[in-house]
Order: C-alpha cells, then sequence, then structure tokens
C-alpha cells in the first residue's frame, strides 16, 4: 500500500508542475482551441498514470510531450472531429487576458502552417527543446526537425514580413 502512495504522490507532483505547459503545448498544436488542448491533456495524463510505475523518472517529461504530441495527432484524424456540432445555445466565453491575447495572437501565426512544420516550431522555439529532444517527441530524426523548423520560420517570415525580425 506504502509503494502505491508514493507512486500517487510522485504522479500528483508531476502534473502540478507540468500540467501547464503540456495544456500551452496542445492548445499551440490544436490551433488554440483551449478546449480541445484541455481534453488532449486529460487524456495523456490518464494514460500516462497507468504507465506511471514502468516510466523512468529522468525521462517522464520527454515521453509527456511526445504523447501530446501524438494525442494531438491522432485528434486531428479523428472522424468526431470532422462532424460539424450543431447547438441551440451560445457557449460562455471568458473574456481574454493580456497573456491569451499574446497566445491567440502567436497561435493565429502557427495555424497557418502545415501540421509538421507547427510541431517542429512549437517544439524548438516556443518549448525550448533542443533538437534531439524535439525529434524525440515528434518520432522523427535531428534533421527532419531541423528542416521542418527552418522551413517554418522561413514560411513565417514570408508569410508577416513585417514580423520577420521575430522569427529567429
Amino acid at each position: 500500500m506504502k509503494g502505491a502512495v508514493e507512486r500517487d504522490g510522485g504522479f500528483t507532483e508531476f502534473v502540478v508542475g507540468q500540467r501547464a505547459s503540456l495544456v500551452r503545448v496542445a492548445a499551440l498544436l490544436l490551433g488554440g482551441d483551449r478546449a480541445q488542448a484541455e481534453d488532449v491533456v486529460q487524456t495523456v495524463l490518464t494514460r500516462l498514470y497507468l504507465r506511471w510505475p514502468r516510466l523512468r523518472p529522468d525521462s517522464v517529461e520527454a515521453y509527456a510531450r511526445r504523447c501530446v504530441v501524438n494525442a494531438v495527432t491522432d485528434h486531428r484524424r479523428s472522424p468526431f472531429r470532422r462532424r460539424e456540432h450543431v447547438s441551440s445555445q451560445v457557449p460562455e466565453v471568458e473574456a481574454p487576458d493580456a497573456q491569451d491575447r499574446d497566445l491567440s495572437s502567436m497561435t493565429a501565426l502557427l495555424a497557418r502552417l502545415p501540421e509538421r512544420m507547427r510541431v517542429a516550431v512549437v517544439l524548438r522555439c516556443v518549448e525550448g527543446l533542443s533538437t534531439a529532444e524535439a525529434a524525440a517527441a515528434m518520432g522523427c530524426s535531428e534533421g527532419n526537425v531541423k528542416s521542418q523548423t527552418a522551413r517554418g520560420l522561413e514560411r513565417l517570415r514570408e508569410m508577416f514580413p513585417e514580423h520577420a525580425r521575430d522569427f529567429v
């Protein structure tokens, strides 16, 4: 019983420390849809909890990021996502604060990139991961991460020349 309590404590500590970062990454990858990002991260955390005893403590963050990238890809492929949702009531939306406005403008810029480029740019430039860490999260080679990041930044510079100095 003591092992289960320690395991739950470690998982809770991880969630408290990393959940906001995982939601931010998911929201950027999903084009700013915070509700879907919350759903994706909740799914990831559920899967992570089930695997928690088998995970190495030094690689949990990288594994969680990889799970978020995979879950976003799965979400985009889901036929449920492609259906139109009709509702008789308008959903309540809270007023955005300054941080949300900054995030929404960044999200709007990133939404114009193809998915793999967006993932590479978010992981490398927004999250500040190394090339190796981004490659592990994306499940591809380091060279692919470098080229996708370079092409993504170049495309952003072309689309938004007034912000070209921001895309370094």
